[in-house]
């Protein structure tokens, strides 16, 4: 039985990351009636919401509930048996024995293997027992239900509105207006007052544009200043600098190491796939010089992180791209073209689902051919995330503060022209919280054709902005929703070949000892 390491941090995107949910019942297995089978000989078991069952190999299945902590484990053929026999379904008044279970299964395990087993199963929390299985159930009704956890405080920085790059699906009007040293100052203040408000050990900042490297001073002096405030408040610091990459040069990228920034890199396709997404102003395509940028990172000691954008018109060019991202063992997120005021002119970049379906697919064949080490369930299939039980999208709302040019906040970096309030507040993110006129990010209980998805908690229901646009409601499931449920699948597949693949691997995979 293996399951997989924790999520790479070093995957990145330009959204927000919801924050993950932890388990179900938080009394300990063993201390009360729903204890396992060490403490209680005779159990019906039932299979917990939202399991989910994989099959890998002919002897080979993928076991995972998001509800409760998006751990996945892969069991061999007895492992499957015991957990087959455990849940299967007898006479109320038929208790089946531990004994007896493990006579069904061939070749048998021991008494302290299934009482093991079954121990572990319980706490992942796809084992339950149909009567008061939670003890805390009769004084916390919430018991059962996901909960929050408390997450990094994500703010968003932009340096400015310019860019030197034209690209069809871009949100932004890109006028020639910067963001002053005091303003980014007053920015990174704020960000710090709303985490030590809200109780949030950690600040996560987005230096973004626009082009971002086209004010690199400025991108420094921030961060060797939010760098001073973080140790002085003794709250944890990440930076990442969004870049489009081609503008950089050796000497910024030693920089970004000597920094500890990290690096994401947009790259939609090779050749002409990308080029028909993003070129120059004067109409030049950009990949040439991006596929340099991202060597030029490498040479330095900077690991980029690959956001791509999907649309119709590149999905075909999917597996070559990728054929090229695993070549050089990088982190990477495949994610849906939005549409927006700016970009609905291109219809060609709407999303038909055979096309995008069929190039994410073949993308994933091409995974599959070149497993890589680095977890990526984070950031395979659009604003969905795999890796991590979550009630929201993603952290607009919630733990996510975007800062305008001239230090309006507003809730998503795509609404900027909606702020709701600006740097002088004495804690921004309460005020985004209580919001209620811009994007609402609500939970995935709440929305129309999500509540019985057993995939609820690793999509969350998909992109606020592109259900609104596509709906006129935020509380409906995602346009995208036959997309994401033809793919999750064949995601979870890749994962589980992944950790058989690096099996005895330690950096990889853990094993689990029962």
């Amino acid at each position: 039985m293996l399951a997989p390491s924790p999520r790479s941090d070093e995957q990145e995107d330009d959204c927000a990351c919801a924050g993950n949910i932890s388990r179900s019942c938080t009394v300990p297995v063993g201390e009360n009636d729903c204890a396992c089978a060490a403490e209680r000989q005779s159990v019906t078991w039932q299979l917990a919401p939202q399991t989910i069952l994989q099959p890998l190999t002919a002897d080979k299945i993928l076991l995972a509930n998001p509800a409760v902590d998006g751990s996945l484990m892969v069991l061999d053929r007895r492992e499957a048996a015991l957990f087959a026999a455990l849940t299967a379904p007898r006479p109320p008044d038929d208790c089946a024995p531990a004994d007896r279970l493990i006579s069904d299964c061939a070749p048998p395990f021991s008494a302290e293997q299934v009482r093991g087993l079954t121990r572990h199963w319980r706490r992942m929390g796809v084992l339950t027992a149909p009567e008061n299985h939670c003890a805390c159930a009769a004084t916390d009704p919430t018991c059962g239900l996901p909960r929050a956890l408390p997450a990094a405080l994500t703010a968003w920085l932009h340096l400015t509105d310019r860019c030197n790059l034209r690209c069809d699906y871009c949100y932004l009007p890109h006028v020639r207006e910067d963001m002053s040293a005091e303003t980014g100052r007053a920015a990174i203040d704020a960000t710090f007052r709303s985490a030590l408000a809200n109780g949030l050990q950690e600040v996560k900042l987005k230096y973004a544009g626009g082009e971002p490297l086209l004010r690199f001073p400025l991108l420094v002096e921030l961060h060797q200043y939010a760098r001073s405030q973080a140790e002085t408040l003794g709250i944890a610091l990440q930076g990442v600098v969004l870049s489009n990459g081609t503008l950089l040069t050796d000497s910024l990228a030693s920089t970004l190491y000597s920094l500890d920034l990290r690096l994401m890199i947009s790259l939609d396709g090779l050749g002409r796939y990308h080029d028909a997404h993003r070129r120059y102003a004067g109409g030049r395509g950009t990949f040439a010089d991006v596929a340099e940028a991202v060597d030029l990172a490498l040479a330095h000691g900077l690991t980029p992180s690959i956001s791509v954008t999907v649309s119709s018109r590149t999905a075909e060019g999917l597996p070559e791209l990728m054929a090229w991202i695993l070549e050089r063992d990088l982190p990477f997120s495949l994610n849906f073209y939005r549409e927006n005021e700016f970009s609905a002119s291109h219809e060609d970049l709407r999303l038909d689902e055979e096309k995008i379906i069929a190039g994410m697919l073949a993308a994933f064949k091409v995974i599959e051919a070149n497993l890589p080490r680095r977890p990526f369930l984070g950031g395979i299939v659009d604003r969905a995330n795999l890796s991590i039980g979550h009630t929201h999208t993603c952290g607009v709302g919630q733990n996510y503060l975007v800062f305008d040019q001239n230090g309006q906040v507003a809730k998503c970096q795509m609404q900027m022209q909606r702020p709701v309030t600006d740097v002088p507040a004495a804690d921004p993110l309460a005020l985004v919280r209580a919001d209620r006129l811009g994007v609402q990010n609500v939970s995935v209980e709440e929305k129309d054709g999500c509540r019985d998805c057993q995939w609820k908690y690793w999509c969350a229901g998909g992109c606020p902005l592109a259900t609104y646009r596509a709906t006129g409601r935020y509380d409906v499931k995602s346009p995208n929703c036959n997309i994401y449920r033809a793919l999750f699948p064949e995601a979870l597949r890749l994962e589980g070949l992944r950790l058989l693949k690096y099996q005895d691997d330690p950096e990889v995979v853990e094993k689990i000892v029962v």
